[in-house]
Formats: C-alpha cells, structure tokens, sequence
C-alpha cells in the first residue's frame, strides 16, 4: 500500500493456518516467512507488514489483527492478521475494515469499499 508515493504497508497473503496456542509465541508462523517480510520492509522501507492468513475457530479472538511485533533496533511493525475466508459476505469492506485497523488510516478503507 502507498500513500504519498511512499510504501507504508506490506500484506502478504498465506494460506496456512496460524496456530491458536497460547504458548506459541510465533504463532507457527515460519522462520522463512518472517525473512520474507524483513526483505520487503528493506526493499519497500515499508513500517509496517502484514502476513494475511485464514481466520479459524481455533483463534482467541475474532477476525483481524492477531499479535503485533516490532522488529528490535528498527521501527519496523511484523503483525499477523485473519481473515474470515469461509464467509464472503462483505469480504471487500471487511478487508478495508482490517486495514484501517492496521494503518489507523479510514481513508485505506474507502480504497476498498
């Protein structure tokens, strides 16, 4: 996503199912996936980074942000995200109601509406 020319949010998609135990930390989200991320935020001087996966009922909470992470020495935010998938109702606004809620910015969500 950019504003003003600028990369502000990197979102990249995945199909696996992030793990809902407490004690993992990481969430089961791959060691690879997270290098992946940090070359985008290098590429793109992107702040912000988003893995997108299939929201599930073995998650706490309901659709959205899942755990947010900053990068230690870098002002860089990895944040881990669901997305209801199974139900298409509203899929777009839904969408734009996730990435509001990630950049803090409602005017991403009019992009999508």
């Amino acid at each position: 996503m950019r504003r003003g020319g600028q990369v502000v949010h990197v979102i990249d998609t995945n199909w696996k199912r992030i793990s809902s135990h407490i004690d993992d930390r990481k969430q089961g989200v791959s060691q690879a996936d997270v290098y992946q991320m940090m070359a985008y935020a290098h590429l793109y001087k992107a702040p912000r980074l988003s893995l997108l996966y299939p929201h599930h009922d073995g998650l706490s909470a309901e659709e959205g942000v899942q755990a947010q992470f900053q990068i230690s020495g870098q002002s860089t935010i990895i944040e881990t995200a669901s997305v209801d998938v199974a139900n298409g109702t509203d899929i777009t606004a839904r969408l734009g109601e996730l990435i509001a809620s990630t950049t803090g910015n409602a005017a991403q969500r009019a992009l999508l509406t």
